[in-house]
């Protein structure tokens, strides 16, 4: 049994900032456990959000050494705990209380991405034939437990703030589990282009190093997306065909 320094955040949008707390560690700690023996002995409204702690939930995110990560999956082992560890909310959402932060904005924006829209079923047999290399393709995205993570980390929803112009490497996995679906026939080009902001993003694969899931986000998902807005909006030739073909 060791003692070790925490530096948590505590306050609301009026006024809040790190507060000095002290508790004992044992092997095979993690950060939320910390947390939870600091709220139960020291600090009985610190306010965290958790569910699982498994990891499996995304509720607990928060950022732990000033880098986002899930508070459940951090092992104390893991921090030099020679100095205080520090906790605090996400950067890149709305503070509530602590490390409570106001995520309801990325469900929003979800609800205004283009929905799957299957093609008929084949002629013949009335089924649908699908190759599995397709659907491993899309199942890697289907693992993303929404902790936001990969949001928060993004330096233009972090830094520049720029949540109207830009839906982030979330949405853009949930679009890519549509778009590269064998199935589905929705057209989201045009909105990744105009109204999602994937010209803002500029691959720095940040998102994929905090993707607790190991989602390959910047290569599977995003850098394919704007490979389709490039083909769409700027090839040449399409471009042409655009022009003189003859409206409907």
């Amino acid at each position: 049994m060791a003692t070790a320094k925490f530096k948590v955040w505590r306050g609301d949008t009026d006024s809040s900032g790190f507060v000095d707390y002290e508790t004992d560690v044992s092997e095979g700690m993690v950060v939320l456990d910390a947390v939870h023996q600091i709220q139960a002995e020291q600090a009985n409204d610190l306010a965290v959000r958790w569910n699982c702690k498994a990891g499996k939930c995304g509720s607990c995110s928060a950022e732990v050494n000033g880098h986002p990560k899930l508070m459940c999956m951090t092992r104390l082992d893991d921090l030099p705990l020679d100095k205080p560890v520090t906790i605090e909310p996400m950067r890149a959402f709305p503070l509530v209380k602590d490390l409570v932060t106001d995520v309801s904005w990325n469900y929003q924006v979800k609800k205004k991405i283009k929905k799957f829209s299957p093609r008929p079923p084949d002629f013949e047999d009335g089924t649908w034939e699908m190759q599995q290399e397709d659907i491993d393709r899309v199942q890697e995205f289907r693992k993303c437990i929404e902790c936001f993570l990969c949001q928060d980390v993004c330096h233009v929803l972090r830094d520049h703030h720029l949540h109207d112009n830009f839906v982030g490497p979330r949405h853009y996995v949930y679009t890519a589990s549509l778009e590269m679906h064998p199935l589905d026939t929705e057209d989201r080009l045009g909105d990744l282009k105009e109204t999602d902001g994937i010209g803002y993003c500029n691959i720095t694969k940040c998102c994929t190093k905090v993707c607790p899931e190991h989602i390959t986000i910047t290569d599977n998902a995003i850098i394919p997306l704007k490979e389709r807005v490039v083909d769409q909006f700027y090839d040449p030739l399409k471009k042409l065909f655009r022009i003189f073909k003859p409206k409907e």
